[in-house]
């Protein structure tokens, strides 16, 4: 009884692959095979980019993180070292300023370029000088943000002298010939500033674009 049944079993399982492949070969008309996923439309997803974890956006307006890591490798060179700065042409114009910084100015830079600050922003422990901030300078506010996001602050008009020490003077005409405080020759006056800062190489709870920063306080006096 039991080899009858395996003999049918087997008779079965040879009918039915055979109106399988029947059906395949003239076009079956039983229920149709499982479509494939339709392709997804639209934009083409840049996968190398969100591998990177970086935006796709339009390449012709690169993203923050973009500009950011740009300026980073431009400034690298000067984060612990003052004196490559002042090899590049970085000059003080301020000493510390409490929660921001001593101050130190490119002249032949201008316009905006993040790779290019005209302004560089340093702490000091002793001998020892740290980069924090990038500065740029505007007589008025941009029309649009040159970084995305960006906020400023002010500097009210000022004569600055060799030394880094300053006095705020509404017109050059008020500017001494001889710092009133140390005796440092006249160097510049500036009118009214919008300044925006980037604390690019310290961390800043206030606020990448802030102009003070609160972990700045243990260096104020040093």
């Amino acid at each position: 009884m039991r080899r009858i049944l395996v003999v049918a079993l087997g008779a079965a399982l040879l009918t039915t692959t055979a109106v399988v492949a029947h059906n395949a070969a003239a076009g079956s008309t039983g229920p149709p095979a499982a479509a494939p996923a339709a392709a997804v439309t639209g934009a083409p997803i840049n996968e190398r980019a969100l591998e990177r974890g970086l935006p796709t956006a339009d390449p012709a307006r690169p993203s923050l993180a973009v500009q950011l890591a740009r300026a980073r490798l431009a400034t690298g060179r000067y984060a612990t070292s003052l004196h490559a700065a002042k090899a590049a042409g970085y000059q003080i114009i301020t000493r510390m300023i409490p929660d921001m910084g001593w101050h130190f100015l490119n002249p032949t830079v201008q316009g905006f370029d993040v790779t290019k600050p005209p302004i560089l922003v340093y702490e000091r422990h002793g001998h020892r000088w740290q980069l924090a901030a990038l500065e740029w300078v505007f007589t008025e506010t941009p029309a649009s943000p040159p970084l995305p996001g960006a906020t400023y602050g002010s500097f009210p008009a000022a004569c600055h002298y060799t030394d880094g020490t300053f006095v705020a003077a509404r017109v050059q005409e008020l500017c001494a010939k001889r710092s009133p405080s140390t005796g440092a020759r006249f160097n510049f006056w500036h009118p009214d500033l919008v300044t925006l800062h980037v604390w690019l190489w310290y961390p800043n709870p206030a606020g990448l674009y802030s102009g003070t920063n609160p972990l700045i306080r243990p260096f104020n006096h040093t």
